[in-house]
């Protein structure tokens, strides 16, 4: 045996070298699996992670659904929209870009790096859009330099159309970009940022029916994200067409009528509730919100004090002053306290007590004045006394079932409740009792008592049908591309009195004479050839002042605007058989015989004599 013996006659050695060369196969075969897997059986999962590293899916804006008025007279529709935009591997001067471009824009350039910064979070193979719904002179003149233009396209985008311009903009509503919190709920799921949605009205309420369906361009896209070509497209499906109940020529009408006032304007088919027309002023022009409002015309609606986005015939609230004598009369002949011979001598004013004085609106008074003239020639002394003795619980009952008070489902949600106190609510509200001079001021539509337009349209239309009051219904129907009818409403109603017959004859018999009989409040705004029934109203907006106040005042003319009463009208049509209610509500118009009577005979004019087809809204073929 030597003194240097061979490593394989070293036992460590020899361990070691085996375990090694264990560990280099076991690798060996590990890899040698791991390439069999990949080539063999993970091939189609590699194949398509390949495919999606060269190709991109970019989403095509569907144009949204058109809505129509119960005639087919269109009233929205879409337009082709320009959008200047820059592709994001293709900019290389930005600021000499974006300062040749802002001149062809007329614009300021800071506005287009804005653009740029927020259109960065954009995937890199998404355009960025720098500039949207261009006008065509402005798309034209950038076409013309494009080749001083490196990097920038003109894209084509669906926006919404109004032919009739601010028509009827609080009940169709407006769109708007979506925000992070609506993509987040299930409302919007599958919706992808950027694109516009319905914000209020119709375009809301009816969102899932109008957007349509996106479609998709496939394009590939080189190792940097620029696109190499176009492979497939699908193209977008528009969005289903909804038809209004909604009446354009009367819409027109009374929109014409109201002119700067401010208020609103509701008309109502006494037969099933549909609404006809639905007038808030002053309004606002949607398709500013299609171009995208910025924030100085944001915080300028915003801010205006006679709030232009607010939809009044909703949630405006007002006391309903003299029009709710209609519900005082009712209530009365049905309890029993009062007739159409109940006779009330009025001097002008009315004494609850030693201390306490309620005047008429006529200082001089009435004289001797039944049922029909205390609603004919609205008289407050006759309502002061026959609600005393009514009371206001029994006053309250009626009013409710009348559908004042309670919201009445008014399609678009947010509607207001209005208010109709009795002695439980003042209780709970203030603690405190109810008193015999809140009983009083109410009989007249005063004090605590409010109530929306649509609430005083609909206590017209139940009284002028009978006792019924209808849920308000904005949609007839909804119809796919080919014109089948995928859904159409049915008439609901809310509540049905079996109000006495004789006590609507007379309720209704004292409302035609104020039109159509001399002395009626509203007998100016009489139509030769229609009879409609109705009720004038005046609303304090502020504490009734003294007889020497009020001398000052009509001498000098000086009562500020603010302070001036609201307008009321209440009516329906015709007299014999009707069809239609109306309600208007005139802020701060001071008399309803003058400033809101005239606007329901401008809508029952159109609606019972249109205009010839040259001068009326013209529909659709």
């Amino acid at each position: 045996m030597g003194l240097n013996p061979a490593p394989e006659d070293i036992p460590g050695i020899r361990r070691r070298f085996i375990i090694l060369s264990l560990i280099t196969a076991g690798v060996f075969v590990i890899l040698a699996l791991r390439l069999w897997h990949l080539q063999v059986l993970g091939v189609e999962h590699y194949r398509h992670l390949s495919e999606r590293n060269r190709t991109r899916y970019i989403s095509i804006e569907p144009p949204r659904g058109a809505m129509f008025d119960r005639r087919g007279t269109l009233l929205v529709e879409n337009r082709p929209a320009f959008t200047v935009s820059a592709l994001h591997q293709e900019i290389e001067d930005r600021p000499v870009l974006f300062e040749r471009l802002a001149g062809l824009l007329e614009i300021e350039p800071e506005r287009i790096e804005e653009r740029w910064k927020e259109g960065l979070k954009l995937p890199r193979y998404r355009p960025i859009p720098l500039a949207v719904d261009v006008g065509r002179e402005a798309m034209e003149r950038v076409q013309e330099n494009s080749v001083d233009l490196p990097g920038l396209i003109i894209e084509v985008q669906p926006r919404r159309a109004f032919p009739h311009d601010k028509l009827a903009a609080h009940l169709l509503g407006y769109l708007g970009e979506i925000t992070e919190s609506e993509l987040r709920s299930e409302r919007f799921v599958g919706y992808r940022s950027g694109i516009q949605v319905g914000k209020t009205g119709l375009e809301k309420l009816y969102e899932a029916e109008l957007h349509g369906q996106e479609g998709v361009k496939r394009i590939e896209v080189n190792v940097k994200g620029r696109e190499l070509r176009q492979v497939t497209t699908r193209d977008p499906l528009p969005g289903q067409k909804v038809f209004l109940t909604l009446d354009a020529g009367l819409q027109q009408a009374a929109e014409e009528a109201f002119g700067d006032q401010a208020g609103g304007a509701v008309a109502l088919d006494v037969r099933n509730g549909e609404v006809l027309a639905l007038v808030s002023r002053p309004t606002f022009d949607p398709a500013r919100f299609a171009r995208g409002v910025s924030q100085e015309e944001w915080r300028e609606l915003v801010e205006n004090p006679q709030k232009p986005l607010q939809n009044k015939v909703l949630r405006g609230q007002y006391p309903p002053g003299s029009t709710f004598k209609v519900v005082v009369a009712l209530a009365a002949m049905e309890a029993g306290i009062a007739g159409p011979e109940t006779t009330v001598d009025c001097t002008g004013r009315f004494a609850l007590s030693k201390s306490y004085e309620y005047r008429c609106w006529k200082k001089r008074g009435h004289g001797l004045t039944n049922l029909e003239k205390a609603i004919k020639e609205s008289c407050d002394v006759w309502f002061y006394k026959v609600g005393l003795e009514l009371g206001i619980d029994r006053i309250a009952d009626v009013a409710r079932r009348l559908g004042l008070g309670e919201p009445l489902g008014f399609p678009f949600g947010g509607e207001r409740s209005g208010l109709i106190p009795d002695k439980r609510w003042k209780k709970a509200r203030f603690g405190t009792s109810w008193y015999n001079g809140e009983t009083v001021i109410a009989s007249i539509g005063q004090g605590f008592v409010l109530a929306t337009p649509l609430q005083l349209a609909a206590m017209t239309a139940a009284i002028a049908n009978g006792g019924t009051v209808w849920k308000p219904q904005v949609v007839q129907r909804v119809e796919d591309l080919s014109g089948e009818v995928l859904w159409s409403a049915a008439p609901d109603k809310l509540t049905e009195t079996a109000w006495s017959e004789r006590s609507l004859r007379y309720v209704r018999k004292a409302m035609a004479a104020v039109v159509n009989e001399p002395g009626g409040t509203a007998w100016r705004s009489r139509l030769a050839d229609v009879r409609f029934a109705g009720k004038t109203g005046t609303s304090q907006v502020v504490k009734r002042k003294s007889d020497e106040e009020e001398e000052l005042e009509e001498e000098t003319d000086v009562t500020p605007y603010r302070f001036r009463d609201h307008a009321l009208f209440i009516a329906y049509a015709p007299v014999e058989n009707p069809e239609l209610a109306v309600a208007v509500v005139v802020e701060h118009g001071e008399h309803g015989s003058s400033a809101a009577a005239p606007i329901a005979k401008a809508m029952f004019e159109h609606y019972f004599n249109p205009k010839s087809p040259e001068e009326a809204v013209t529909a659709v073929p």
